[in-house]
């Protein structure tokens, strides 16, 4: 089971975004987000759709599993595994493209109707999280990315759930 985040870019009041279906943790997307992605690339990843895995890296278009090659784990990682893998680009699914809100409230439905745990929005060049889980320091807001990283809240997060 993945753990669903939304990845999105805001102008204004505006937020496009996409789904990400695995490893949507701060520990993993959020770090790779703040350390990997600033505005330019986080346009250019949001414009190819949908997300299976976020790597650090958008690459190049790839085969979208290793079970679609005669690669070994290792080799397929060698090649591929610092690349993001989009459904669209790498599976060639249809209707997965980014999807537009309006409003911050507009964006924060989209999450719960995908599912998403966690969300991640770069806003002038600063990224922000957030997470859909009720009743934590975190729930519906925007947080700068950096402070709920040194926060380590994921892991507060994880205990919340359980």
């Amino acid at each position: 089971m993945g753990t669903r985040s939304r990845i999105a870019v805001m102008h204004a009041n505006v937020v496009k975004s996409v789904s990400c279906h695995w490893d949507g943790y701060l520990s993993y997307n959020g770090k790779i987000l703040q350390q990997y992605y600033d505005s330019p690339e986080a346009n250019n990843l949001v414009a190819l759709g949908d997300i299976s895995s976020l790597g650090p890296t958008i690459g190049e278009e790839h085969p979208f599993s290793r079970f679609e090659t005669d690669l070994s784990d290792e080799a397929y990682d060698e090649l591929y595994g610092n690349m993001t893998t989009f459904y669209g680009r790498d599976r060639g699914e249809e209707n997965v493209s980014w999807q537009v809100a309006h409003s911050f409230e507009q964006f924060l439905e989209q999450c719960e109707d995908s599912g998403a745990d966690y969300y991640y929005i770069i806003r002038d060049g600063i990224w922000y999280c957030g997470t859909t889980y009720a009743n934590t320091e975190m729930s519906n807001v925007l947080m700068p990315l950096a402070t709920a990283l040194d926060k380590q809240l994921d892991s507060i997060q994880h205990k919340d759930m359980v």
